[in-house]
């Protein structure tokens, strides 16, 4: 009797299932993007190469807008950089995964909030996993850095990482811009702990 309950209850899983993963299937055309390959492409590889120098340099070419996804954030340069750029009027936002910047006492999102940009905190996710920086998205100068590089000191000296700067492709500056908005509108604002 137990053996037959167990098939059965196997059964009724496997049903369950099915018809779940049927329920969140995407259709064909939003699985996946094709774009054009234009521009240039930097790179690095840390710790041998100076990653957070080409992010700052990147932020420093600035002119309009600066959105930044984070997962972990203790990099002061980098925070410095986006400061920096808010003070030449440059709009910077940031969108930080919430348990990492509530977990992270060194995290540098209080002080780039208290800098004057704007600063939400995703929790809508296990992991807001993004590590992408959006800059001056919408126009033919667009950059895009993404990788496994988190801005943080522990990425650069420490880790095997990898960093992409995306020069002059301005749709796909905007493929990911369109996906830093969809983050945005469940990210809440940031609420700061520390007076900095």
């Amino acid at each position: 009797m137990r053996f037959l309950f167990n098939q059965a209850s196997l059964l009724l899983v496997t049903v369950m299932f099915i018809g779940s993963t049927q329920a969140f299937e995407l259709p064909a055309s939003a699985r996946h993007k094709t774009l054009p390959a234009t521009g240039s492409i930097e790179l690095a590889f840390a710790p041998e190469d100076d990653a957070t120098g080409l992010v700052v340099q990147a932020i420093e070419g600035a002119q309009k807008q600066v959105l930044v996804q984070a997962f972990s954030f203790t990099s002061r340069e980098i925070a410095a950089a986006l400061i920096q750029a808010k003070r030449r009027g440059v709009d910077v936002q940031v969108i930080a995964d919430r348990e990492q910047t509530d977990k992270i006492e060194r995290n540098r999102i209080g002080e780039i909030a208290a800098g004057g940009a704007t600063v939400l905190i995703d929790g809508h996710h296990t992991a807001a996993h993004n590590k992408v920086i959006i800059i001056d998205a919408g126009t033919p100068n667009a950059t895009l850095v993404t990788g496994s590089f988190n801005f943080t000191y522990g990425a650069q000296k420490n880790n095997a990482e990898n960093l992409l700067v995306f020069h002059g492709n301005p749709q796909l500056a905007e493929a990911y811009a369109t996906n830093w908005q969809r983050h945005r509108v469940h990210a809440a604002a940031y609420q700061p702990r520390h007076n900095w």
